[in-house]
């Protein structure tokens, strides 16, 4: 069973359905699956990028990628309904939580002059969108190995009915949130 795992059933669930307020033990919030997507644009024109991008996906999140494909075309960016512009990994149970781990205590911390995530992305229903700029925070990746940087975003789906119970949840779990400030954010 992943670190996290253990750590949320045995001390963070009865903790968060103390704070929540809640009486059945399965009214407490938890991670339910995260998606790791990669968008890729410039793969229009070269579809080497994709492939790397897909290999890249795979080392970080330790399962095989699905390649996405265009929905619709668009005349203005010379795409066509179903070719393929980005790749995507769903985790569920103990490879999301093993994935949160990794991206909590060991990504996250390796990114140049970093503060904290936002805590603007929630979407009403209690799940965080995270957008990461570069691949090369995490570990896995042989900087010797990368043609291009590519960026990802990390959706975390929670059992959250609103997005106090969410970021409820992922502050328990160790997510680090930036401090709201008195002045602008940037």
């Amino acid at each position: 069973m992943a670190r996290l795992k253990e750590a949320y059933r045995a001390e963070l669930a009865p903790k968060l359905a103390q704070d929540l307020q809640l009486k059945n033990v399965m009214e407490v919030p938890r991670v339910e699956k995260v998606i790791v997507n990669m968008g890729l644009g410039e793969a229009i024109q070269n579809i080497k990028i994709l492939e790397s991008a897909v290999q890249e996906l795979e080392k970080i999140t330790g399962q095989k990628a699905v390649v996405t494909k265009a929905k619709r075309s668009i005349a203005q960016f010379k795409l066509r309904e179903g070719m393929p512009i980005g790749c995507m990994v769903t985790l569920r149970r103990d490879r999301a939580y093993e994935f949160l781990d990794r991206l909590i205590n060991v990504a996250l911390p390796r990114v140049r002059d970093f503060k904290g995530i936002s805590p603007k992305g929630f979407d009403g229903r209690g799940n965080y969108t995270l957008g990461v700029r570069e691949q090369l925070i995490f570990p896995e990746i042989d900087l010797e190995q990368v043609d291009k940087v590519k960026g990802l975003n990390v959706t975390i789906v929670t059992t959250a009915r609103n997005d106090e119970e969410g970021r409820a949840l992922l502050t328990a779990i160790g997510m680090p949130f930036r401090k709201k400030s008195s002045g602008t954010e940037g």
